[in-house]
């Protein structure tokens, strides 16, 4: 009795363990009735048919990385480069993906291999190696359309390296440099150029300026000269209307200012140690006398202002002789 029970027990806790089963998160597992799919199982607890389904295949729902291993890519041009490539995808539908391929990994990186040698073979070593956002693109396209019936969604693909021949690597830094040197000897170039129109400029600025301060000079110089002449007309002017009034009295006059400010000069010269005047100096004493002369009728034309008038004298008292 006590072996029938321990069997019972054994029974139930086979069945126990065939008929529930728990779906962790991320993953789906595919569920055999007599060997034939009939479901998913998503995360959570299921309870099967015992001895009659079974779990098939776990499939993993998260997004994953495949990584496709290097490969050599003949380009265009005839160009041998070396490419490695890596591939996101997620599986949409668990049914598909476990009976629709036989090997998923191994279908994707096959695939995503063989379109890399197409569109990288299409384009030559330029193209590989500054359109990788195009190869790229062209690459999900495709391997994303080819997936779609196994229940997969390719999320990206993406070139992680290109190496060029050793060669053809060291001709690129050669004319990497040989570019770089070009440009900085045209931006050399091209700052003598602006430094030199700079300099013509400024120097044509300071010439017009110049110009122009001469040409303000001369007017001035000539405006002054304008009214110096017109100043010595006035004066030549005066002196001729006094030389009509007066007579030679007042020709005199200005002959001996002139003299006597030209001996002044003569006089005050740090240079001058001995002052011989001329033999006519006789004429500076008569032009000196002319002066006299015209000063002397000028006070007697001026009528003399009145003379005062004497104060009274007081009478004059005898002194007293005995009082």
């Amino acid at each position: 009795m006590g072996g029938v029970l321990i069997g019972l027990i054994v029974v139930a806790v086979l069945i126990l363990f065939t008929t529930v089963r728990v779906v962790r998160q991320g993953y789906v597992y595919t569920i055999e009735r007599l060997g034939k799919f009939t479901k998913s199982a998503d995360p959570g607890l299921h309870i099967l048919m015992p001895f009659i389904d079974k779990v098939g295949r776990k499939i993993n729902m998260m997004e994953q990385v495949l990584d496709i291993p290097g490969q050599e890519i003949i380009t265009k041009d005839n160009a041998m480069v070396g490419v490695d490539a890596v591939v996101f995808f997620q599986v949409l539908d668990a049914g598909k993906a476990a009976y629709e391929v036989a090997n998923l990994y191994a279908a994707i990186m096959a695939l995503t291999t063989t379109n890399l040698r197409t569109v990288m073979g299409s384009m030559d070593l330029d193209e590989t190696l500054s359109k990788r956002d195009e190869i790229n693109a062209r690459l999900l396209s495709v391997v994303d359309h080819a997936t779609s019936p196994w229940g997969v969604k390719i999320t990206r693909v993406e070139i992680k390296d290109i190496r060029p021949p050793l060669d053809i690597s060291e001709a690129m830094a050669r004319q990497m440099k040989a570019e770089r040197l070009k440009r900085a000897e045209i931006l050399e170039a091209e700052g003598a150029r602006a430094s030199q129109i700079l300099r013509a400029e400024g120097e044509k600025q300071s010439a017009i300026l110049e110009a122009e301060g001469r040409r303000e000079a001369a007017f001035r110089d000539a405006e002054a000269r304008e009214r110096e002449a017109e100043a010595e007309a006035k004066a030549t002017e005066v002196v001729s209307d006094a030389i009509a009034s007066s007579g030679t009295q007042a020709l005199n006059y200005f002959v001996a200012q002139k003299y006597t400010e030209a001996v002044g000069k003569f006089a005050s010269s740090p240079n001058a140690k001995t002052i011989l005047f001329p033999v006519e100096a006789t004429q500076l004493i008569g032009s000196l006398g002319g002066i006299g002369e015209l000063v002397k009728a000028l006070g007697e034309d001026s009528p003399s202002p009145p003379r005062p008038a004497a104060p009274p004298r007081r009478p004059s008292v005898p002194p007293s002789g005995g009082q």
